[in-house]
């Protein structure tokens, strides 16, 4: 059995799962003059805490936040231009939401270092007042950028967007989550306006590109990855927006073989991802940029977009 290491390596450069542009093959750029940012990211964890019991049918012994962390941790001591996502349904699916409401997850997500999350439906499920409760537990901001929380107790208690500097790489991050009237209990939501996250990615887009001159622009989305029905998704707003580079995706529990490109309005090409559920997998993406330039070098894509924790 391959260990943690053996078993990342592996998942990184196993042949023909490394995505390399013509520039990077041609060796115009050497991989020593490039910065590295790698993203990693999770989604749906819904308070799974522990690994998966070992005689479980499908996930046995897989999964748990000290895997997790032991993953993050080794992905960090190779590449210290390392930024760590969620995208929300941090909350509900075991005893343990059940019993501590939410505050063991925040607490045990900062002691893995996550930089930034979103908010999913289910975070709603203790309501405002309940998350609001446990929010000081998380030493990372959640970033929505299409609800108002104006007429709220959450007023002022989340961004619109945030900017990290990795290595002289700006990183633009905004979120956007699903319509949560029919989903979710009205009195647990109360007058949190939902905006058009088309509408919201474009306007926040142009900002973190435009304004912010930031090189790399991500969306923390957990708006599904498709549906049958003409709804919005990650998969339906790659191609009707422009200015972003990878969406991160969450609530449909879609596991995907490797982050799917798109085209967007500009003719751009957008990454998108999602990891399935319950910690199972470690989302990584990595981005190769030259001289603090917005120019991508290479992106690894394939099984080279997740790692199976166990």
């Amino acid at each position: 059995m391959l260990n943690r290491r053996e078993f990342l390596q592996k998942a990184l450069f196993s042949a023909g799962l490394l995505s390399v542009s013509d520039a990077f093959a041609e060796g115009m750029v050497e991989r020593n003059e490039a910065i590295k940012i790698s993203i990693l990211h999770t989604n749906d964890v819904h308070s799974h805490i522990e690994p998966f019991s070992a005689d479980h049918k499908m996930y046995a012994g897989r999964g748990g936040v000290q895997n997790r962390f032991n993953l993050i941790q080794e992905v960090r001591k190779e590449n210290k231009n390392t930024l760590l996502f969620d995208c929300g349904d941090i909350f509900q699916g075991t005893p343990y939401f059940n019993k501590y409401g939410g505050e063991l997850e925040l607490k045990l997500m900062s002691k893995m270092g996550y930089d930034a999350s979103t908010l999913g439906n289910h975070d709603f499920d203790n309501g405002m007042n309940g998350f609001l409760a446990v929010k000081k537990h998380a030493k990372f901001p959640f970033i929505c950028s299409n609800y108002d929380f104006n007429d709220t107790i959450l007023k002022n208690k989340t961004l619109p967007f945030k900017i990290f500097n990795k290595g002289g790489i700006k990183v633009g991050v905004f979120g956007l989550g699903i319509q949560l009237d029919g989903l979710v209990d009205k009195k647990l939501y109360g007058n949190t306006i939902y905006l058009d996250p088309i509408k919201k990615a474009n306007e926040y887009s142009r900002i973190l590109r435009k304004t912010y001159q930031c090189d790399l622009v991500i969306c923390l989305s957990h708006l599904g990855y498709s549906y049958d029905e003409n709804k919005v998704s990650d998969s339906i707003l790659a191609i009707k927006t422009s200015g972003i580079d990878l969406i991160l995706g969450g609530h449909t529990h879609t596991f995907l073989e490797k982050a799917q490109e798109f085209t967007n309005l500009e003719g751009g090409k957008v990454l998108v991802n999602q990891v399935g559920w319950a910690g199972l997998n470690l989302g990584r993406i990595d981005y190769y940029f030259t001289k603090g330039q917005k120019k991508k070098v290479n992106f690894q894509s394939g099984r080279a977009s997740f790692v199976e924790i166990k």
